[in-house]
């Protein structure tokens, strides 16, 4: 007679709960739906009430051309040609813009290289330049900041100053805004 029990007896399988789970499903994205240019409604000047639209061009990019428009642009990258927009133009710090520019306000952290021919405002940022003149209702210089050229703002108020400035800040001459 043993005293113990024999461990190698059968025993009965315990059996797994059935599984209710339902198989996945992979639904693709749906595809977007293109749109004609025709069919988009231009962009009005910002802050009249529609949403404020703005083109980017890049870090990695360089175009040559000309930019016409209602919206806005940013420009991180580099473009040789005009701009004339409605809204604002930002020039990013290490980007370059080497043309002429109209634009409601200019923001300038990288280079510019031409003429700011007509902004309601100016900012030069400490990282920005400019080398050309510029016309524009105000003008906002941070330390830091290089300019050569002509500057002419507050010009639509027929009060404004002039002030012409040549590289460092040296032989700075200034005016009545005549």
């Amino acid at each position: 007679m043993s005293l113990w029990r024999d461990s190698t007896a059968s025993r009965p399988a315990p059996v797994p709960a059935p599984v209710t789970k339902e198989p996945a499903r992979f639904d693709p994205p749906s595809k977007p739906e293109l749109v004609p240019a025709s069919a988009i409604p231009p962009t009005a000047r910002p802050g009249a009430g529609l949403p404020h639209k703005e083109s980017l061009i890049a870090a990695d990019i360089t175009i040559e051309g000309r930019i016409e428009g209602g919206g806005s642009v940013r420009i991180a990258g580099r473009f040789k040609g005009d701009v004339d927009v409605q809204g604002d133009l930002a020039v990013d710090t290490g980007a370059k813009l080497t043309g002429s520019v109209r634009a409601d306000k200019v923001t300038i952290g990288g280079e510019l290289e031409g003429n700011v021919e007509e902004a309601s405002r100016v900012e030069l940022l400490p990282t920005g330049v400019l080398i050309g003149d510029l016309k524009a209702g105000s003008l906002t210089v941070a330390a830091g900041a290089r300019m050569r050229g002509q500057a002419d703002f507050g010009w639509d108020s027929g009060k404004g100053a002039k002030i012409t400035i040549h590289g460092g800040g040296h032989g700075a001459e200034r005016g009545n805004g005549s």
